[in-house]
């Protein structure tokens, strides 16, 4: 039961025993039939009547995102039937998980991503939830393991195979998630490659992808609820990732904010959605955003971790 209620990052690690389920989850269909069938309607109109898509539909539809949302909100809200009373979560941490899940969805298949193509420091705006208010939220829920009690076996199965056990372990060693996570930040924000992940759809949705995926799996590891072992990391050393990955980002939002030259012409090209931001004052903002934001998302993950540290009783 400790492995339900640990941190999200054990999600793809399949050690939950057989009596932490009340029963397996359903067989039937229907809530993956009607979730396809939403996304063809969602597709569908997206492809034909963009302009008439309201704002809290996708501007520009992607099946992959789509999916991944509705089937982890799905799985998640099967998973709370299947697990025991005593393991499910807190209220609190449910809407954790809701409010994270609706941000990513928020930020990628609503009318904000038209925004965040068109100015940089939307843009900005998009990647800081992506990669770090969705994931905090995301992690403190811990419902990793609720969405693995309600998905189908196969994907449990899957998720237990050596290959990706062991692809998972490698990414989340101290050193490399540390890496990944600033060095992602930095990547995508040099300017011809940014310059060129704009103008690609599969490069734009690669650079996507990547900040989220890294950002959740950043912050489960950072943010776990148990000791060490069975966690990965003493919680000292957790303290030290939260707080270690703040400097660069600060270092990379202040070179930003104080650029007097235009550093990602791409919004140039394409044209601002308010064109009385110069590019200047639109690096700044977005600059700004590199800069505080994800400082404070570090200070609150300090916050919980010795929070984390102190329920658990256990020492730096």
């Amino acid at each position: 039961m400790r492995v339900l209620q640990g941190a999200a990052n054990d999600v793809i690690v399949a050690r939950m025993s057989e009596h932490t389920l009340v029963a397996p989850p359903a067989a039937g269909l229907w809530a993956e039939a009607l979730i396809v069938l939403a996304g063809a309607g969602l597709w569908a109109a997206a492809t034909w009547f963009p302009a008439q898509m309201p704002v809290a539909l996708p501007y520009e539809f992607s099946w992959p995102i789509f999916l991944a949302v509705a089937f982890s909100g799905l799985w998640f809200y099967r998973g709370l039937g299947q697990i025991a009373r005593a393991g499910r979560l807190a209220l609190w941490r449910q809407l954790a998980f809701w409010a994270g899940l609706a941000l990513l969805w928020g930020v990628t298949q609503t009318g904000f991503e038209y925004l965040a193509q068109r100015m940089f420091f939307t843009n900005r705006l998009q990647h800081v939830a992506m990669h770090h208010v969705g994931p905090v939220l995301l992690a403190l829920s811990t419902g990793g393991p609720v969405v693995l009690a309600g998905a189908p076996a196969w994907l449990r199965r899957f998720c237990a195979r050596r290959p990706v056990l062991g692809l998972y372990h490698a990414i989340q060693q101290p050193a490399v998630a540390v890496i990944l996570f600033v060095g992602l930040f930095w990547f995508w924000l040099i300017p011809p490659v940014h310059f060129a992940a704009m103008l690609d759809p599969v490069f734009y949705q690669v650079m996507n992808w990547s900040m989220a995926v890294d950002g959740i799996l950043f912050w489960a590891l950072v943010l776990d609820t148990r000791p060490a072992p069975p966690a990965r990391m003493r919680f000292g050393w957790r303290a030290a990732l939260a707080i270690g990955v703040m400097f660069p980002q600060i270092v990379l939002g202040a070179l930003i904010t104080f650029a007097t030259v235009d550093l990602f012409p791409y919004y140039a090209f394409c044209g601002r959605y308010f064109p009385t931001i110069s590019a200047v004052t639109d690096q700044q903002i977005g600059g700004i955003v590199i800069w505080i934001p994800p400082a404070m998302m570090s200070v609150l993950g300090l916050l919980i971790v010795v929070r984390n540290m102190h329920a658990a009783g256990a020492e730096p």
